[in-house]
């Protein structure tokens, strides 16, 4: 079992302030497999003080970019000799098939950290623009200190949205991870240490959700930059509101992959389980209302049920595994909960459904419904598990007012034989990413959500914007 007794604060392992713990458990096996402090309001307050004094008076934010690029470049070269590990140490932790946490969990922040090592190099502090009575100079200066909330799903993924720009910008972090994924972030710790990022600048404390608000609410936090449900964010949202603090949100989704009649069904079913039950169902991007024509609604169906079907079920370390537990019982119940919904709203279960395929672990079996409507509850909320319901639709203008049918707008796809078509299908549903014939997520681009999916952008130049303030000096002679 992984033991952690202290805090990663001010650049140092620390006692908690309390006494209480989080115990990590396999969702595999069900046994506790590490347990970390929980982090209590007091000990958020000295993570705080911590990244305060490192921006007031430390050196971090009084660097270059190029010299905080530099920093970033060794963490990233740190961060690849041991994504393998931490690939093993998250499947242990949430479930999420290794195979899964090889492809994403560790490869995409470390992508992330490369991207903004690299894009850093050449980033200039300031810019000389003309004016009506002389020239103005454009400052971009560190937003100061960042609250960096994130959950449990990908987990290393999310932080890294965050702490990536965040160290280019200049700013400092307290890292509140979620209580069902410490562990990896205590092994970031260390790469933080090794990479020789000055003390204070990042800062981690696992904890729930009342310590959690005390930092959002916390007077000296300037920025908080959260990610998880479209409710907690509200609430988020609401304190920062009041407060006029900085804040982005990436939220939920119930994205729409839509199937044109042109589309080659067994060449689109590989990428679309992916799109659709990567991290077993439990990725806010993944594409849980698959739209087919009424022309080939029954064709669809059968395609989606042999794809769901095919993916083999089991221990998340195993590599041959495609779908494993959930994260949690309470994640558990709650997925069935909505298939027993789904059934009670008379969407008929083409797989799947309420027998559970493991004697042991928080598994649900992989579900397709059929003869869904738009107006169903499991196809309205989000459901965070592998269950998918197959929606018909007319003609392509209604495939595009079913997609854009929701109080998500996160992410999409369409899948056809004409890409240009694709294109032009892309354009008209209103998300912040959208694939044709695929679903990527990419490190130089913006990454976030329409409507109740969030506030702001993450990655790309986009996201170093969102940790930067913009001063404008003006001036005479």
């Amino acid at each position: 079992m992984r033991q952690h007794d202290t805090l990663f604060i001010g650049g140092e392992w620390v006692a908690p302030a309390g006494t209480g713990v989080i115990d990590v458990i396999s969702p595999h096996t069900e046994e506790v497999v590490g347990r970390v402090p929980d982090g209590t309001p007091a000990d958020m307050d000295r993570a705080v003080a911590a990244a305060r004094a490192a921006f007031d008076h430390g050196p971090w934010p009084r660097m270059t970019f190029a010299e905080r690029a530099a920093a970033i470049g060794r963490l990233a070269d740190i961060y690849a000799a041991k994504q393998g590990e931490m690939a093993a140490l998250i499947t242990e932790e949430m479930g999420s098939p290794i195979t899964f946490s090889n492809l994403a969990q560790t490869p995409q922040p470390l992508g992330m950290l490369q991207f903004y090592a690299e894009y850093g190099k050449t980033f200039e502090q300031e810019e000389e623009r003309p004016g009506l009575f002389g020239p103005t100079t454009v400052r971009r200066e560190p937003v100061g200190v960042v609250a960096a909330i994130v959950p449990w799903n990908v987990p290393q993924f999310v932080s890294m949205t965050k702490i990536a720009p965040a160290l280019l910008a200049g700013c400092t972090i307290v890292l509140k991870p979620a209580p069902e994924t410490p562990l990896d972030s205590y092994m970031f710790a260390d790469m933080i240490t090794e990479a020789g990022i000055p003390a204070g600048v990042l800062n981690i404390v696992p904890a729930g959700r009342e310590a959690g608000e005390h930092l959002v609410s916390h007077p000296d936090v300037d920025k908080v930059a959260f990610t998880g449900s479209t409710a907690a964010g509200r609430r988020i949202a609401a304190i920062c509101g009041e407060q006029l603090k900085r804040v982005s949100l990436e939220l939920g989704g119930k994205s729409a992959a839509i199937i044109l009649d042109d589309a080659d069904l067994p060449a689109s079913m590989g990428m679309l389980a992916i799109a659709s039950l990567m991290n077993n169902g439990q990725a806010c991007v993944a594409q849980t209302r698959i739209l087919a024509s009424r022309n080939r609604y029954d064709e669809v169906v059968e395609a989606v049920a042999a794809m769901v079907s095919s993916q083999p079920v089991g221990d998340p370390a195993d590599p041959a595994t495609g779908i494993g537990p959930l994260v949690a019982k309470r994640q558990q119940e709650r997925v069935e909960g909505y298939i027993k919904i789904g059934m009670d709203e008379g969407a008929k279960v083409v797989v799947g459904g309420l027998t559970r395929p493991m004697d042991r672990g928080w598994y649900v079996a992989p579900t397709v419904f059929a003869g869904a409507t738009n107006d169903m509850r499991i196809a309205r909320e989000e459901i965070f598990g592998p269950v998918l319901a197959v929606i018909p639709y007319e003609d392509e203008a209604d495939a595009l007012r079913i997609a854009n049918d929701s109080e998500y707008g996160l992410c999409g796809t369409v899948w056809t034989a004409d890409t240009d078509h694709g294109m032009d299908i892309a354009r008209q549903v209103r998300t912040g990413t959208y694939g044709v014939n695929c679903l990527m997520l990419e490190a130089n681009v913006p990454f976030g959500g329409y409507k109740a999916s969030g506030l702001g952008r993450e990655l790309g130049p986009e996201g170093l914007s969102a940790y930067l303030e913009y001063k404008t000096i003006a001036r005479l002679g």
